[in-house]
């Protein structure tokens, strides 16, 4: 892979890595609900997910998902109903990490990290966009004639770093806007927004369509 290769990747890579979406949604929420260092647990487990999800892509998965409409109408769905899933558990969330002013041990129990780190896993891996993007994305970036092994770990490295920092930036403008969450009321408004977000990114998800319909 050429320093130029990957420079234009590095470029792609940051705007989609910026772009909000699901898992930008999720880290937002999270760092309002468990706080902002806890929130970092489900960027790390969706860093996971894109490696399984580049892993997909690169095993020629992403091209089954284009040919077969059944496998694409299966993962669709799984990452609607998820999102959607997500969605009403964000509505009913009553959580808010930045007003809590007791000490960490006295405060109430946080979700378990393995359960954020799940959370941002599952948002990554049931996004058959994602997988979509990958199959399309790579292919133009692979030197013929170089290990693959090798050029996939650095592309796909380089896309979970600059997932993880763009999650970190919008957890710090969230812990930036915290005196806006400090009103218990402000908070059900926020977690009401978002919670609506993620069920209509579920459903839009629903809309999207593979090369084979």
């Amino acid at each position: 892979m050429t320093w130029s290769n990957w420079l234009v990747f590095c470029g792609v890579s940051l705007f989609m890595a910026f772009t909000p979406g699901p898992a930008v949604l999720l880290a937002v929420s999270n760092s309002v609900s468990v706080g902002p260092r806890r929130a970092m647990w489900g960027s790390l487990g969706n860093a996971v997910g894109v490696f399984l999800v580049s892993a997909v892509a690169m095993a020629g998965l992403g091209v089954l998902l284009s040919s077969s409409a059944t496998a694409f109408m299966v993962l669709k769905l799984a990452g609607a109903a998820y999102l959607v899933y997500l969605g009403i558990r964000q509505w009913r969330s009553g959580a808010n990490a930045f007003a809590d002013t007791r000490r960490p041990d006295e405060a109430a129990l946080p979700p378990a990290t393995l359960r954020l780190f799940g959370h941002g896993l599952t948002v990554a891996v049931t996004n058959p966009k994602s997988i979509l993007f990958f199959s399309a994305l790579f292919p133009q970036f692979l030197t013929p004639g170089a290990p693959v092994a090798e050029q996939f770990f650095v592309l796909t490295a380089t896309f979970a770093v600059f997932t993880v920092l763009s999650h970190a930036f919008y957890v710090l403008l969230a812990r930036g806007m915290k005196h806006s969450f400090s009103d218990l009321r402000r908070v059900r408004l926020f977690n009401r927004i978002a919670g609506a977000a993620f069920v209509l990114l579920g459903l839009g998800l629903l809309r999207l369509r593979s090369r084979v319909y």
